[in-house]
């Protein structure tokens, strides 16, 4: 009774269609678990009649043995005509093979070795190593807690809980099967046929424990429609080796068919429409592709289209960017789009010309974020997973997608982030495009700094080498949908200088396994911004929804000479009864420029923290450190430093000066991994109005700065910076009644070489009056 007033609740304020697709959907598992419709493997009849007509054989065996053998001539014939049925790098076998043992030896070594570890049950998932569950292999096992799940219809599986499931997470990303993918490539790089009989052996045990509708595995169709994929991958890799029966191709052919029918049924149209209805969308485009003789082919392969045409539309806002404001899903949407395109050019089909211009546009984000040393921010959520895995590639490392990218539109400010071409690239676009992007020129974007306002992330460099500084911002919405994978990081930044990534977003660790590490990484505290009185800018409700959001509003964005500015400012303290409002400035000094034949000034930030409140609260500004660093605490700053030798240096200072400590944090670097890693931590109790400025500067070899302060009057203090011959100007301006004004400039040998005035008439220093107007001094307002 409970469950059912529950989802009568749910249904409240949902459209009429909504409450007719889902009460359909609940027909289907009513009718399911009472006469077992759908559920169990499908009789030789039964896929027989499932079959083209014109395309049918004597026998249910025969028709299968006819669909290996269509699919074996695919993979075995070189260079073979339109229309294909899948990837047609899939068509040079024996130059693939060479190809890998000339130029990636390394890769195809460490791939060999993944497949012979899968073959004897020894997995690496998501943060996990060397996992075993058990021998033979228990589907339905969640090893890290022990939790094992039974045979009961799908729907009364309560995978969310960690009582019943332990992390769920774990579970499937085994049942994805894509090592299965990897036991086909080493088939193909080394010949040998105990990979081969390794997945007979692994899909068959699956097919036994896990028959349609029935347990776990078939509770996510997302899950569902990663497992499609990877089996017809592995099936074009397997084709033609004797291990490979009639029977058994027979049986993994019924299986596809209760996939795809699985997923037509339970399509997550309003349960998740985020990732996971794209991704059912692509498997179903995937098998509606790839086995055309099916009767229900045309059918999945032109939902999963319509679907995906209608999401692009939804779930990639106009600057490009996925609407769920996470960095990891951003690249899982890029993925399912390219796959999208390859399939459909080579089956033939032709897509509107609107998908290669968003996917271009989701390409340019992931090129943006990238840091200089080629890793990813994991803003927001990551669960770990791939849609395919053809290679080896760190959790935060999205460059692979990136030269995908940049071999099919032949990009060559793509290959200049992507870097050399990765084995994936080989797999997917075959040798032909490989050397296509071999012979891609490498060309850096000329730009330098990026808006992208829709999903409200800002991207500040100074260039694109190993050494170039970035800085990537958040102050776009808290989420889309229920916010399911957003984290409380309104106004965090990354920031990477001088070759290091030096302040990171600590990423996710873990969805479902414990609820308190959950929520601790997607709070406030655990991003590079401020908390009031200890409590986080949004409230979660669950693993998946929250009960507060804040608001992030961009109030300005400049792109300058030698420097750049962001301003922006949240609402997620103005619900506390003394209502704090957070606003915050950004500039960033980059490194280079004309300096009169000087040393190379080093980059640095400039954080201009405003809270505007009328009682006593207490602020913590925290500032998480990339895992490998060390420091110490000074009064109001904290030194950094790393191996290398390279320094970062964080001083903070207000009316009333912070106290700073370095305390112990965490950084995920991948789902379900996490290492130790030091937080510098600035804390102050104070009451009224407060105004932080953080001066954050890296250092290399034997340079030093120093940066002294001078407050001028209630609102106004001016910073020098110096370190040799050079002087930096900063004057922070926040009158009573008028608009905050910050501004910058730079001093050589005494002589000013360029600066800024953000909403500001002149900048005033040492008795000078500068009222700047030529090409070097830029005066804006930017509200």
């Amino acid at each position: 009774m409970n469950k059912a007033s529950a989802k009568l609740r749910r249904l409240q304020g949902k459209s009429l269609r909504e409450i007719a697709y889902r009460s359909r959907q609940e027909g289907f598992k009513l009718y399911e678990r009472l006469f077992g419709l759908g559920t169990g493997e499908i009789s030789d009849c039964r896929f027989f009649g499932s079959i083209k007509r014109g395309q049918r054989d004597y026998a249910a065996a025969d028709t299968a043995a006819y669909i290996h053998n269509r699919i074996r001539a695919s993979v075995v014939t070189s260079g073979y005509c339109r229309p294909n049925y899948f990837f047609p790098s899939l068509g040079h076998r024996k130059e693939i093979a060479r190809i890998m043992r000339r130029r990636f030896s390394d890769e195809r070594d460490a791939l060999i070795e993944r497949a012979q570890r899968a073959g004897h049950g020894r997995f690496d998932l998501l943060g996990l190593s060397d996992v075993r569950f058990g021998d033979p292999i228990d589907w339905r096992l969640e090893p890290e807690s022990g939790k094992r799940t039974g045979l009961d219809h799908w729907s009364k599986i309560d995978y969310l809980s960690p009582e019943v499931a332990g992390d769920k997470k774990i579970t499937w990303e085994l049942n994805r099967h894509q090592h299965f993918v990897t036991l086909g490539q080493a088939y193909w790089l080394t010949g040998n046929e105990w990979f081969a009989a390794s997945f007979v052996a692994q899909a068959t045990s699956w097919m036994d424990s896990n028959p349609p509708g029935r347990g776990i595995n078939w509770a996510s169709s997302l899950e569902v429609g990663f497992r499609s994929i990877s089996w017809l991958w592995a099936l074009h890799l397997f084709a033609g080796s004797p291990q490979l029966t009639t029977e058994f191709v027979l049986r993994l052919l019924k299986h596809l068919m209760a996939h795809g029918r699985h997923l037509e049924l339970y399509l997550s149209r309003y349960f998740s429409p985020n990732t996971h209805l794209t991704g059912e969308a692509l498997a179903l485009f995937y098998i509606g592709t790839a086995l055309p003789e099916l009767k229900r082919a045309e059918r999945w392969r032109a939902l999963g289209l319509r679907i995906l045409l209608e999401q692009l539309q939804v779930q990639v806002r106009a600057d490009g960017v996925y609407f769920e404001q996470s960095s990891y899903y951003h690249r899982y949407t890029t993925d399912f789009y390219m796959h999208l395109v390859m399939l459909a050019d080579a089956s033939g089909s032709s897509l509107p010309v609107e998908v290669q211009w968003k996917l271009a546009d989701m390409l340019d984000h992931l090129m943006w974020i990238t840091r200089p040393d080629g890793s990813t921010p994991l803003i927001g959520d990551d669960d770990g997973g791939q849609l395919i895995k053809l290679g080896s590639r760190a959790a935060d490392d999205f460059r692979d997608t990136l030269a995908t990218g940049a071999g099919l539109f032949g990009r060559g400010d793509l290959k200049a982030v992507a870097g050399k071409a990765p084995a994936e690239l080989l797999w997917l676009l075959g040798p032909e495009g490989l050397s296509r992007y071999d012979q891609i020129k490498t060309e850096a974007s000329n730009q330098q700094s990026r808006a992208f306002k829709s999903s409200g992330f800002y991207v500040m460099r100074d260039g694109w080498a190993e050494n170039s500084s970035s800085v990537v911002i958040d102050c776009g919405p808290h989420g889309a949908l229920a916010c399911g994978h957003s984290h409380a990081d309104a106004l965090s930044f990354e920031f990477a200088a001088l070759g290091k990534t030096w302040l990171v977003d600590p990423g996710t660790f873990t969805y479902t396994g414990n609820s308190r590490e959950r929520d601790h990484f997607r709070a406030t505290e655990a991003h590079n911004t401020i908390t009031v009185d200890g409590q986080s800018q949004s409230l979660p409700a669950g693993p998946f929804s929250w009960s507060r959001v804040a608001c992030a509003n961009m109030r300005g964005f400049i792109a300058g000479n030698g420097y750049d500015y962001f301003e922006g400012s949240h609402s997620g303290y103005e619900r506390l009864d003394d209502a704090v409002s957070h606003q915050r400035a950004i500039l960033f000094v980059k490194a280079g420029g004309d300096e009169g034949g000087v040393e190379e000034p080093s980059p640095y930030l400039v954080v201009r923290d405003t809270l505007v409140a009328q009682k006593r609260h207490r602020y913590a500004i925290t500032y998480h450190l990339a895992p490998g660093c060390s420091a110490i605490a000074d009064g109001n700053r904290v030194i950094v430093s790393e191996p290398g030798g390279r320094r970062l240096n964080i001083a903070v200072f207000g009316r009333l000066l912070p106290q700073a400590s370095v305390i112990q944090g965490w950084v995920s670097r991948g789902y379900g991994r996490r290492e130790t890693a030091l937080v510098a931590h600035f804390e102050v109790d104070a009451a009224g109005p407060q105004e932080f400025a953080t001066f954050i500067m890296p250092s290399a070899g034997k340079k030093t700065f120093r940066i002294d302060r001078s407050v001028e009057s209630d609102h106004k203090t001016r910073f020098k910076i110096s370190s040799g011959s050079l002087l930096d100007v900063v004057v922070l301006d926040a009158e009573r009644n008028e608009s905050e004004s910050l501004a910058w400039a730079r001093f050589v040998n005494n002589k000013m070489t360029h600066g800024c005035l953000i909403c500001g008439g002149s900048l005033e220093t040492d008795n000078i009056s500068y009222t700047p107007t030529g090409p070097a001094f830029t005066r804006w307002g930017v509200r």
